[in-house]
């Protein structure tokens, strides 16, 4: 599991990668305004698992076997993960597969919803329509 923190422009974001089985699975967090070190605590400790139980989709990827890494190595590999900005390209593809099936689900609520008004609304006009001829 990977979580990046970075600044998109206007917000601070937090981007969890996750793993499993050649399967990448990434979500995104928006943090607001400059999160302080107890506002990433606060988010690991409470937030990360709700996120993590939240059903989303995954890419596949392929794994690679990792080897011992040589100390001085390590230290540069992540000097340079520090100085990098932004989410790797196949956590952006999961985030965008999630955002478009969510975006397929609220289009069809939405639709759904607006004819159930419209329903509403001709069957109201029916029962206004029958109750002005009532009388006559």
């Amino acid at each position: 599991m990977k979580l990046t923190i970075y600044h998109n422009g206007q917000f601070w974001v937090g981007v969890i990668e996750e793993c499993v089985d050649s399967k990448l699975t990434a979500m995104r967090f928006v943090f607001g305004t400059e999160p302080h070190d107890a506002d990433v605590l606060d988010f690991l400790d409470r937030t990360i698992l709700t996120l993590l139980t939240k059903p989303s989709k995954a890419v596949t990827v392929k794994t690679v076997v990792e080897r011992v890494v040589n100390p001085k190595r390590l230290a540069r590999i992540a000097a340079k993960e520090i100085n990098t900005h932004g989410i790797s390209t196949k956590a952006q593809e999961a985030l965008r597969v999630q955002l478009e099936g969510n975006k397929q689900e609220r289009q069809i609520t939405s639709r759904q919803m607006k004819e159930a008004a419209q329903a509403k609304k001709r069957e109201m006009a029916i029962h206004k329509a029958k109750q002005k001829h009532r009388g006559k």
